[in-house]
């Protein structure tokens, strides 16, 4: 049967409408069970290990995967593996999480004899609190939601929302008492623009002597457009000739605003037509630092300087992009 475009969309707001109550109830949920389920994975001497099947597996993977990344070592474990050998991954100092909305999935109820032998906490999160699963926990969060979105109240939906949320909210809770800082989340994210972002220092990037462009307050403008032409990033540094402190830069927009009042390269000197100052950036500050620096005062390129503001290189808008930066 096709529906209208008008009937989808009011079916879409009314799926997101019913997820949004689900994730809306966890909050007077959020009481001493959350608190001592958080107490048992911060003292988790071990690893967390996260038991999860069909969609709730799916959803087990994902919070495993966030825990780990945010500073709790975790990884998730396929119930039925679990009873074929897998179990042997487990040691006695590890907590485990096993996530089924009815409690009752026997996959994962076999697989708690051997969690009790080892006294391995185990953390159940459920929708059935009267489950087997959630009687024998050490500790029980509640997913449970009103109704699913699917219409046929059978696909797990605004479930499995809730359960994610839940995981979301022990990592990010395990993520502040462990004070785990932005410098820890860049050491175990070192691929992708994540890792650059947080890795990456403005050292790293810059143009340094001799590519970097340099030149005098008492230079000729015409020999200060060759060296910007010779070392092509759009721009020159320019110190004080006995200090060598920075003085001024010059741009691109510097040389149209020269040119159009009529200046002649040949005979004007380099620190008449220059700005004054410039913005400038430490060497030890991150490389998306210059980035948020270019992006504010809408310029393309930054001069590096030392304490002493001696210029030490100049990076680039893209020397960022080529970074992966932006």
């Amino acid at each position: 049967m096709m529906s209208t475009d008008e009937a989808l969309c009011q079916l879409g707001k009314a799926v997101i409408a019913t997820e949004m109550r689900a994730v809306q109830a966890l909050q007077a949920r959020i009481d001493q069970n959350f608190a001592k389920a958080c107490r048992l994975l911060l003292h988790c001497q071990g690893r967390i290990v996260v038991f999860g099947l069909g969609k709730s597996g799916h959803i087990a993977k994902k919070i495993a995967a966030t825990l780990a990344s945010t500073g709790s070592p975790a990884f998730y474990v396929h119930p039925s593996e679990a009873s074929h050998g897998d179990l042997g991954m487990l040691r006695s100092d590890d907590v485990s999480i096993a996530i089924s909305y009815s409690g009752e999935t026997v996959e994962i109820i076999n697989v708690i004899p051997t969690l009790k032998r080892l006294s391995i906490p185990l953390i159940a999160i459920t929708g059935k609190l009267q489950s087997f699963l959630a009687k024998t926990a050490s500790v029980c969060l509640d997913v449970s939601v009103e109704q699913e979105a699917c219409p046929l109240g059978l696909a797990p939906t605004a479930s499995t929302t809730a359960t994610l949320v839940m995981g979301d909210a022990l990592a990010v809770a395990l993520l502040d008492a462990r004070g785990f800082t932005a410098d820890d989340f860049a050491k175990i994210h070192p691929g992708g623009t994540l890792g650059k972002r947080l890795l990456l220092h403005v050292d790293q990037l810059m143009h340094k002597h001799p590519d970097m462009p340099l030149t005098h307050l008492e230079c000729r403008l015409s020999e200060a457009l060759v060296e910007i032409t010779r070392k092509s990033l759009g721009m020159i540094a320019i110190v004080e000739p006995s200090s060598g402190k920075l003085a001024g830069v010059f741009t691109d927009g510097d040389l149209r605003r020269t040119l159009d009042k009529g200046y002649d390269i040949h005979s004007t000197l380099i620190g008449d037509v220059m700005t004054r100052g410039g913005i400038t950036i430490s060497p030890q500050l991150l490389a998306v630092e210059a980035l948020s620096l270019m992006q504010q005062h809408k310029i393309t390129a930054l001069v590096v300087t030392g304490e002493d503001c001696i210029p030490l290189g100049v990076v680039h808008m893209h020397d960022l992009l080529r970074a992966g930066v932006v």
